[in-house]
């Protein structure tokens, strides 16, 4: 079967095709296939994901048509579930479940959103745990929402599908999520100076021999380990030896290497309920209900929930089933490969916080940070960037916003840019709270400035002063040059926080439409979509 897409030059965004279900295939080979072609494929500048429907419709020479063309009002990051859903009322089934992602397309769960939930709903993905960021409040809606695929016809019509000759199914490329390289940690160095509030490391990796090769704009999926302390303290809170077997394996290096310990999952006060009685076994089933009976229920990890619950004993093996299955972490890479083959970097804050009593570790970001030595050897891979890469024409400006470690992107365009010679212009947003201990790479940016690559570069420190000074502030005030570079064909990027920043730069983007493009707030934002869709604006939030 000859898959045919547009050449990514003829369009403003490039085609990620997927098979249609009468391919000869067997759905597993499909869903292989399918996520295959989405990472060869979203390495093109502004990829999007077609459905089967729509890949055939491609093939026979018909563009995108049906529910499609609803343009996913709920593919908003900042809107809270509920809100998402309320959107998606009516609509099919693979709809409502891609509102219930958490909208951020991070990769992590090796799909876009849309391709995620319409794996689910055509049952080519049994996995209904797999979106990272939305955690137990997607994982409960996805639930609910799978329950109604119970006795549905497995095909239209209520007819069986026809079994399709089975086809050999590819080897797994080297260096992908389902087969992960080998890297070798080279080291650390902090970025923040002495005063600041925050850990942030810029952390370095050898891929050689690891068959993973990646572009600017590309992110690093790492698989980490979890706290050794954390590990030791679910054993004495399970009452269970660090030798106990777990299908040939420890019970130990079960939960140090293979299950999640954060958010305590449903499952887990599901089983507590079956072994407890009284009023903590009412308490055990509100909270694998989704309710809050005590006010607490946000900061139950699976160590919390186990001494929520004290003189419990029960089967290790259990527990261990009822666990998720702990994730790899994806992060924005802030190397070039053209600038320094052979070598990835990243620019990673250590997540620390205090929650009743007890510091919390960030699973990845404190392994990185600290706990693992120089010449480790770690399983990685590349997840190919959907729709956020530098544009084709290096004669085109680049507007980069990126405060704290939202840098880590455009530190590799900026090395990519110069490595290349790009004639185009490159003007970046930094910011963070204060400029003595937070401003990562300033000799880098500095040396940038002094060689001609970094044209402008506008700093935000939030707090340095009385007034608190946002990138977002920083765009409004130079406004009438930002439109300037902007008409000229300038590409505009961002990457940060979903929920808050990107909104807020969004607006401030919308904003200056408005007042030096003459244009009014409907205009204005009409206007930004535009940019979307011609690959213009691109952001990689989370």
């Amino acid at each position: 079967m000859t898959l045919q897409t547009r050449p990514p030059q003829t369009s403003p965004r490039a085609v990620v095709p997927f098979l249609p279900e009468s391919a000869p295939f067997t759905p597993e080979q499909r869903s292989w296939l399918n996520g295959f072609f989405a990472g060869v494929f979203s390495s093109d500048v502004g990829a999007t994901s077609l459905s089967p429907d729509e890949s055939a419709a491609l093939l026979a020479g018909a563009g995108p048509a049906g529910e499609e063309d609803d343009g996913a009002p709920w593919h908003d990051a900042a809107l809270p579930l509920d809100e998402r859903m309320k959107l998606a009322e009516g609509k099919a089934l693979p709809r409502r479940m891609m509102a219930a992602m958490a909208q951020q397309d991070c990769g992590q769960c090796g799909y876009l959103c849309e391709s995620y939930s319409k794996a689910i709903a055509d049952g080519t993905e049994t996995k209904l745990n797999l979106c990272a960021p939305g955690g137990k409040e997607t994982l409960r809606m996805l639930k609910q929402l799978a329950a109604e695929m119970d006795g549905a016809p497995a095909a239209p019509g209520g007819a069986a599908p026809q079994a399709q000759p089975a086809a050999p199914l590819p080897s797994v490329p080297l260096g992908t999520r389902e087969n992960p390289g080998e890297v070798v940690f080279l080291g650390r160095s902090r970025l923040n100076k002495a005063g600041s509030e925050k850990e942030t490391w810029h952390v370095e990796f050898d891929l050689a021999g690891s068959g993973i090769e990646y572009r600017v704009g590309d992110s690093f999926g790492l698989f980490p380990v979890n706290d050794p302390a954390l590990v030791d303290a679910v054993l004495a809170a399970l009452h269970a030896p660090a030798d106990f077997p777990i299908n040939e394996k420890t019970l130990h290096d079960v939960l140090a290497r293979e299950v999640c310990l954060g958010a305590a999952p449903d499952a887990l006060f599901h089983l507590i309920s079956y072994i407890t009685g009284g009023a903590r076994k009412t308490k055990a089933k509100a909270l694998a209900a989704g309710e809050d009976p005590d006010g607490d229920a946000a900061a139950l990890d699976v160590l919390a929930a186990l001494e929520k619950f004290p003189g419990i004993r029960p089967d290790p093996e259990a527990v261990i089933e009822c666990l998720e299955p702990l994730q790899p972490r994806l992060y924005s890479i802030s190397s070039s490969p053209l600038a320094t083959p052979g070598r990835l970097s990243l620019t990673v804050d250590a997540v620390r916080y205090a929650v009743g009593g007890r510091t919390r570790h960030g699973v990845a970001s404190t392994f990185l940070g600290g706990r693992v030595p120089e010449g480790t050897r770690l399983r990685a891979y590349i997840q190919k960037a959907h729709g956020f890469a530098l544009p084709q024409d290096e004669t085109k400006g680049v507007i980069m916003v990126g405060p704290g470690t939202g840098i880590a992107p455009f530190r590799a365009f900026l090395h990519e840019r110069m490595a290349a010679k790009a004639p185009g212009r490159n003007w970046l947003f930094f910011g963070h709270q204060r400029r003595e201990s937070d401003f990562f790479y300033e000799d880098e940016l500095a040396g940038m400035q002094a060689a001609g690559c970094l044209t402008r570069l506008e700093t935000a420190w939030s707090r340095d002063g009385a007034e608190k000074i946002y990138v977002q502030d920083r765009i409004r005030e130079h406004g009438a040059e930002l439109w300037a570079w902007l008409k000229e064909g300038a590409h505009f990027y961002i990457c940060g926080d979903a929920k808050r920043m990107a909104k807020d730069v969004e607006l401030a983007l919308a904003d200056v439409a408005s007042q030096h493009g003459g244009m009014d707030l409907e205009k204005a934002r009409a206007f930004i979509t535009e940019l979307k869709k011609a690959g213009r604006y691109q952001a990689d939030v989370y």
